[in-house]
């Protein structure tokens, strides 16, 4: 790994480094918060993955998470969003929708895309290790959180892998991506057209299918321009409801989908994932 920058942060350190990942095959950047505590003993950790056009410093710069997280003592996690460099295929007519900096956290099956799209195996594997072998993180302890195509990414990575994670979260998520414009077309062209290997990526899927239940928060904003046709969060509660899982949905009245919104909230989901986090 090269460190890219170290900042001095609420009496921690907010890091960024860059280093080649295998199973991406190309170059990438990954930010890191480590509280205070994490001089003295590992701590816990939050992985927090962003939305569409984003990399992995908006969350970093515009959130406010660091105060937080040092109060609790957790470190944050922050990947980019999709495989990046200049062999790496785009959207042909360069869409914010689609192709870099929108990967979906999936393992991508067609060509070109999964020469480099393997993004779920990045999240769920190859960083973590980077993470656990490089700083002082405790691996027993860990949780996820995202914003709108990071909110799928984090309910779908926990969802699947509920034995890793002592809680999700997520900001205006998209719910489904087999029923939205967003998903289906970023699902068709990584995954293909066959539809059933899609629902491994959706969380309404997962949620009517899991067995394995951990503590899920999700905050929408009532103005968010996107809720009706990409975001579609009833689907979410309808799915809940049909699974009996307990998943805590708020619709937050007049709130929009920008960073406003994120940070106006961030204190209680770092509040609601130290409870978890930080329990014997």
């Amino acid at each position: 790994m090269e460190k890219i920058s170290d900042h001095r942060c609420f009496g921690g350190q907010q890091l960024q480094y860059s280093h080649f990942s295998g199973v991406l095959q190309c170059q990438m950047q990954f930010s890191i918060f480590l509280p205070a505590q994490a001089q003295s003993a590992p701590v816990p950790v939050m992985y927090w993955l962003s939305g569409l056009t984003c990399t992995d410093q908006n969350f970093v710069t515009k959130a406010g998470a660091q105060a937080y997280a040092a109060l609790h003592g957790i470190a944050i996690v922050c990947p980019d969003t999709s495989p990046r460099g200049a062999d790496v295929a785009d959207d042909a007519e360069g869409a914010w929708d689609f192709g870099l900096g929108a990967g979906f956290y999936v393992n991508a099956t067609q060509m070109p895309w999964a020469s480099h799209y393997q993004m779920y195996d990045y999240v769920v594997d190859e960083l973590p290790w980077l993470v656990n072998s490089n700083f002082p993180i405790d691996s027993t302890r860990v949780s996820i959180s995202g914003h709108s195509m990071g909110g799928h990414g984090a309910l779908m990575i926990a969802l699947r892998n509920p034995e890793r994670f002592r809680s999700a979260s997520a900001f205006a998520p998209i719910v489904s991506p087999l029923h939205c414009p967003w998903g289906e077309k970023a699902l068709s062209h990584y995954l293909g057209a066959d539809r059933s290997t899609w629902r491994q990526y959706d969380t309404c899927a997962l949620l009517e299918a899991s067995r394995h239940q951990i503590p899920l928060l999700i905050d929408q904003g009532t103005a968010d321009d996107f809720l009706a046709v990409q975001l579609k969060t009833q689907m979410l509660v309808d799915s809940a409801a049909k699974a009996n899982y307990p998943v805590e949905v708020r619709m937050q009245p007049g709130y929009d989908h920008s960073f406003y919104f994120i940070s106006s909230f961030i204190a209680e989901h770092m509040a609601f994932h130290a409870r978890h986090l930080l329990m014997p």
